[in-house]
């Protein structure tokens, strides 16, 4: 899929999902998959099949061509891409409290999808361990971000980096007295099949 059309599916399924009101376990039952796998779709942790995405939709009781007819590819841009601070996309995570994202920018390439963020991390934020089915590259751009694994927990200052794969149980913690604020990319493989 090209540009962020796997990120505006997921966005999409949450919209429709909360206008309808309809539980993520609702969705999962009707979908016949786990209430985890809608979680990490919605949250752009993982990317579904073709087969589970239409099963999701059909639970939704959505028209397929309704579901995707304001999707329209960015193909128009050229090889350089600007994209202005004010056109940065909100968009919120799974129990996160005072996670606040902005996606700059995802693009296709080759056999994998590149998702670059800003992440605002408000001293008092807080969210349980999660999995990204990507490798993720963070920068610290300021303050002071504890990274807590299973087993290890790194501290990064600002200009600190670190890359990992996102399947390992993992989530940041401001431990400064101001807001952090990380640059994110995300590296998802598509499936080779």
């Amino acid at each position: 899929m090209e540009d962020n059309t796997i990120f505006k599916i997921s966005n999409k399924i949450k919209e429709i999902r909360k206008i309808n009101g309809v539980t993520i376990q609702e969705i999962a039952h009707k979908a016949g998959v786990s209430k985890g796998l809608i979680s990490q779709i919605e949250n752009n942790r993982t990317v579904p099949s073709l087969f589970v995405l239409i099963n999701i939709i059909n639970a939704l009781d959505v028209d397929l061509n309704e579901f995707f007819k304001d999707f329209n590819s960015d193909s128009t841009l050229g090889p350089i891409i600007v994209k202005r601070k004010e056109n940065y996309e909100e968009f919120e995570k799974e129990q996160a409290i005072g996670f606040h994202y902005k996606r700059i920018l995802t693009s296709s390439i080759d056999s994998s999808t590149l998702d670059i963020v800003l992440l605002e991390l408000l001293p008092d934020a807080k969210r349980p361990m999660v999995e990204t089915e990507a490798f993720e590259y963070k920068y610290i751009l300021s303050g002071q971000v504890e990274y807590v694994f299973r087993d290890q927990v790194i501290v990064l200052n600002e200009g600190d980096s670190i890359f990992f794969n996102g399947r390992l149980s993992h989530t940041p913690r401001n431990i400064g007295k101001d807001k952090a604020i990380m640059l994110i990319v995300y590296f998802f493989e598509q499936n080779k099949k």
